[in-house]
């Protein structure tokens, strides 16, 4: 925490250094080029549509895999509870599996958001 202060003002200051000052300029594009070029955009844009439709959908089949093992992350103190409080009804052997399950989810989770980019194209399991 006491660092923090230090640490900020050193990438305000590294990041005002390494700032080009002046070297850039804005160039206007012509109308008369967007006119031009709309169509292709239009084209490029309608033949690109069936990919991006399918990348979606196996993007939000993986973040669904995501939420899951974020909501399995919540079956370890579930586990633990119905292994101690549960045990003298039989509910160990139940509890066992749900702390396993919980203390694997964190794990399950790092994978699929590192596969993420690859669900996108449709490489990931």
């Amino acid at each position: 925490m006491k660092y923090r202060r230090k640490i900020l003002v050193f990438f305000l200051l590294a990041a005002a250094f390494f700032t080009p000052v002046g070297s850039s300029k804005l160039q206007a594009m012509d109308p008369v080029t967007i006119a031009i070029l709309a169509p292709v955009a239009i084209k490029a844009a309608e033949v690109m549509m069936p990919y991006v439709i399918q990348g979606l959908k196996n993007a939000g089949v993986h973040l669904m895999k995501m939420g899951l093992d974020l909501a399995g992350i919540l079956k370890l103190p579930m586990g633990v509870i119905q292994s101690t409080l549960g045990a003298p009804v039989g509910m160990f052997s139940d509890g066992v599996r749900n702390m396993v399950d919980g203390l694997l989810a964190p794990f399950q989770l790092v994978w699929h958001t590192l596969t993420l980019p690859l669900a996108i194209f449709g490489y990931a399991a």
